[in-house]
């Protein structure tokens, strides 16, 4: 399987015990896609929810995420051995390069030592994270279109990024939307309401429906178990075309993650 599972549960600003009850939950409810990240600072944590729960390592998909610190060839695979470590796995399924910002590194030498990671069974699949169009292209030029799986990239019903998002598809590249409850922002808009109405849904279910519906992976977070169950039903939500022609009106380019030294110029 080279395409990312569609929906997968997220651990970004989850930490402690506080992780390890959201990721056993989320296992327990029915995720078996996991992500995480070096710079989350919650690996180990996720690893040992993941040896609780005890659930055969085939049927996880667990992806971490290699810090900017770490993206020179001398760096990357002893930083990815490291989260392994933490992991508690001798492979991740997905690897990605977190954010472009390559410092005093090519890309073309970050995106090599990550494919040398896979050349090595380290990782089953490598991609991208907030790439814009240009930065994929290189990203491509570096490796081949064939290997990267994935950008992941914020995307919400205010933030529909159509360029970038026409491009990766063009490229059979899998998009990962993040933040697409726009830190829940997109919760108490009327046009996500009503629709949610109509369907008797709840108002995540719906943009995360929106999401799936455009082809995207998603991987939401949440501390509650309720909400972790109540939004993996986004699955067999289908919207209307002109519940999507709405949800397509809703874009205002709110962005809500755009780090200083990290983010690349956005399409």
């Amino acid at each position: 399987m080279n395409h990312v599972p569609a929906f997968g549960v997220g651990t970004f600003r989850l930490q402690g015990q506080v992780v390890v009850d959201s990721v056993r939950n989320a296992l327990e409810v029915g995720y078996r896609a996991i992500d995480t990240a070096q710079i989350y600072g919650n690996e180990a944590e996720v690893g040992q929810a993941i040896k609780e729960a005890a659930i055969p390592r085939e049927q996880l998909f667990i992806t971490t995420k290699i810090w900017v610190d770490n993206l020179s060839s001398s760096k990357l695979i002893p930083s990815l051995q490291d989260s392994l470590r933490k992991l508690g796995t001798e492979q991740v399924d997905l690897t990605l390069i977190h954010w472009p910002a390559f410092q005093n590194v090519a890309l073309e030498e970050a995106m090599t030592a990550l494919a040398e990671a896979k050349a090595q069974g380290l990782t089953r699949l490598i991609g991208v994270s907030n790439f814009n169009i240009d930065l994929t292209q290189q990203a491509i030029a570096a490796v081949g279109k064939s290997e990267i799986a994935t950008n992941q990239i914020e995307l919400s019903p205010y933030l529909q990024s159509p360029k970038l998002v026409s491009f990766l598809q063009s490229q059979n590249i899998d998009v990962t939307s993040y933040m697409t409850l726009a830190y829940g922002k997109v919760l108490g808009e009327p046009v996500i309401a009503q629709i949610a109405q109509n369907h008797q849904a709840t108002p995540a279910q719906v943009a995360l429906a929106w999401a799936l519906q455009r082809g995207f992976a998603v991987i939401p977070s949440s501390t509650k178990r309720e909400n972790l169950a109540s939004n993996l039903l986004a699955q067999k939500l289908q919207l209307t075309d002109s519940e999507m022609a709405l949800m397509a009106a809703l874009e205002r380019n709110g962005r809500e993650v755009n780090p200083e030294g990290l983010a690349p110029l956005w399409d």
